[in-house]
């Protein structure tokens, strides 16, 4: 038995997220048994998604539900050894034992750092890449706009775009984050929403419409932007934030897309692992060229990852919210 410790949430956010609804758990790890592997959690990514399953699906008193990147410390199972690198999905584990299922060995590429995997070259990048490019059906040349351009994801869909030679807007809540959008990620227009009505916004930042919306906020956002959407428009929705703390705006223009013959689409991640093979190699060209820019906050310690939780719902990350674990 080895000590380690866990996250978990010991009681139902009420709106936003405190610190006080998670606790760090010191727990015993087992040795790995026949069959087994041990792991050490090097990098845990934090998410939007996870807040709407604090209400329901998150159990009380368990392991944070996640995904992370973590090293074999451990291998009594002959498909790993023990150095070996693998993305899981067991959730904010600082010490875990494992049967294999479920782990993917990862071939890290030497040139680029390991956070790289958790965002860019992982789940929010493979969101980001098939949600625009087969969801939202880009075309070469077309008018985008990304809500939450500043995120892990908006950020890589709104670069994409732009590699595309599309005309690229996107909508941040933060000075910071629009000024790297306009300068680091070049962005055609970029709107504070805290600063600028938005709706008046959205005119006149895309003139000639929106043929993709990519969606991540909804709400006011998604309201303004319907009555902006060209003929045959597609918005791939990848999220909702504005609702996940509680919060229910009505949208009033949904009947736009009657006549616009919009088309709206929810996905996730998963819905593309055909596109694995080429959004490996894109990705992995366009970060090394310099192409895509990408931003990440990296908290220092296992025991920070409520503090990233609540840091990425209050908006203090900048790109990817990440804990380090261990080096």
């Amino acid at each position: 038995m080895t000590q380690s410790r866990q996250i978990h949430l010991v009681r139902r956010p009420q709106g936003m997220v405190v610190a006080e609804d998670f606790a760090v758990v010191p727990v015993e790890t087992p040795d790995a048994a026949d069959g087994q592997v041990q792991l050490q959690a090097l990098l845990v990514s934090v998410d939007p998604y996870m807040r709407p399953r604090l209400d329901v699906d998150q159990p009380l008193g368990a392991p944070m539900l996640g995904s992370g990147i973590a090293r074999v410390v451990q291998s009594r199972n002959p498909a790993f050894q023990e150095g070996d690198l693998v993305r899981h999905f067991n959730g904010m584990q600082e010490l875990f034992v494992s049967d294999g299922r479920g782990l993917q060995k990862l071939d890290a590429d030497p040139e680029l750092p390991l956070s790289v995997y958790m965002h860019a070259l992982g789940g929010t990048g493979i969101t980001a890449y098939g949600g625009l490019l087969e969801t939202g059906a880009l075309k070469d040349g077309e008018q985008v706009f990304v809500s939450t351009a500043g995120g892990a994801v908006g950020s890589v869909v709104a670069q994409i775009a732009k590699i595309k030679g599309c005309y690229v807007a996107g909508s941040t809540g933060a000075a910071d984050k629009a000024a790297w959008l306009r300068d680091v990620a070049g962005l055609d227009a970029v709107i504070n929403y805290r600063e600028q009505p938005f709706a008046q916004a959205v005119r006149e930042a895309m003139p000639k419409g929106i043929d993709v919306y990519f969606e991540n906020v909804g709400g006011e956002q998604l309201d303004a932007i319907l009555p902006r959407m060209n003929v045959r428009g597609r918005i791939p929705v990848c999220g909702m934030i504005s609702t996940y703390n509680g919060d229910r705006v009505g949208v009033k223009n949904l009947s736009s897309i009657i006549y616009s013959r919009v088309r709206m689409e929810g996905f996730v991640a998963s819905d593309f692992p055909h596109l694995q093979a080429q959004f490996q190699s894109d990705m992995t060209g366009w970060l090394k060229s310099g192409q895509l820019k990408y931003q990440e906050t990296i908290l220092d310690g296992f025991e920070r990852a409520p503090e990233a939780l609540v840091g990425l719902f209050s908006g203090k990350n900048a790109g990817k919210m990440l804990v380090r674990a261990a080096d």
